[in-house]
């Protein structure tokens, strides 16, 4: 879900911030993705007013920041007022690396940023990841869900695997450790292809992890490689709702479908537009949740 446009060696670097209601979060944090190389939310319990904070380096992506906080305004009828701070560039890695602790996800995975020293505890897969790229990405409500869904379904052994949208790659990388088998991983952005790959590099998983960019299911390698016994799909409630059809169609027989970046007020939506798969159960994490469909043999 975020997208990862930080230079280790940034030298100047600012705070994005808007607030919004709960209805418009999935449009603002669209917009604000497409500029900031990572996206926070926070919630506000009295008022239900959502903060949405970005940090990117100065400077840059401005055009496209602003044109995505056009259209989200457009679409929604709100403009919110767009605060902005410094960041200091100097110790940015340091927090970073400070807010990234180990991160003890479902019952087998440990997503452990490359600062940190020694094993993961006994029994855990061990995902690591640069906190200084990839900051969040064990925390977010949406990531944990998926691990969880992935543990759930792991006794059905899938062989074809397509993790689409990988961002960091964390996904393909814990079905690659946990079920030993290739992943298929793309990602519109080049910078997710370039990370993912580093990334796998890394969790010596380049010989499993195929890392690809491709623009969803325009592509022709999605096709072709078709059909998967499971496919994550973490990425936003409305672009999850457009590729439903496709999902389903490239979905195998007994295939196992784990969607997620929805809040839990967009479930029965996301839902809906598959039609064609049954859900087998919701995994939520806070405010965000988890479908894992399965269609029919």
């Amino acid at each position: 879900m975020t997208k990862h446009k930080l230079s280790r060696h940034a030298t100047g670097l600012e705070t994005v911030s808007i607030e919004v209601p709960e209805e418009f979060l999935e449009s603002f944090e669209a917009a604000m993705s497409e500029a900031c190389g990572t996206i926070g939310f926070f919630l506000d319990e009295d008022t239900r007013i959502w903060t949405v904070e970005g940090v990117k380096e100065r400077g840059t992506y401005e055009d496209e920041l602003a044109a995505g906080l056009a259209i989200a305004s457009l679409v929604t009828g709100f403009e919110p007022v767009v605060r902005r701070f410094e960041t200091p560039a100097d110790d940015w890695l340091a927090r970073t690396a400070s807010a990234f602790p180990e991160q003890l996800v479902g019952a087998r995975f440990a997503i452990r940023g490359t600062h940190l020293t020694g094993h993961a505890p006994t029994g855990r897969i061990a995902i690591d990841l640069d906190a200084g790229v990839a900051f969040g990405s064990g925390e977010h409500g949406s990531t944990r869900g998926c691990l969880r869904a992935l543990e759930s379904i792991a006794h059905r052994r899938p062989r074809r695997i397509l993790d689409l949208g990988t961002g960091s790659g964390i996904l393909a990388m814990g079905a690659a450790k946990l079920l030993h088998r290739p992943v298929l991983a793309t990602d519109i952005d080049p910078w997710s292809v370039r990370i993912s790959r580093e990334n796998a590099r890394r969790n010596q998983l380049h010989n499993q992890l195929r890392v690809l960019r491709a623009d969803g299911w325009t592509s022709p390698v999605l096709t072709r490689h078709a059909p998967y016994d499971l496919i994550f799909a973490n990425i936003l409630a409305r672009p999850l709702t457009q590729m439903a059809q496709h999902l389903t169609r490239a979905l195998a027989p007994n295939g196992t479908a784990i969607l997620a970046g929805l809040l839990g007020s967009q479930i029965n939506w996301v839902k809906g537009a598959h039609y064609g798969l049954k859900l087998e159960r919701v995994i939520r994490e806070g405010q965000w949740a988890c479908l894992v469909l399965r269609k029919a043999g």
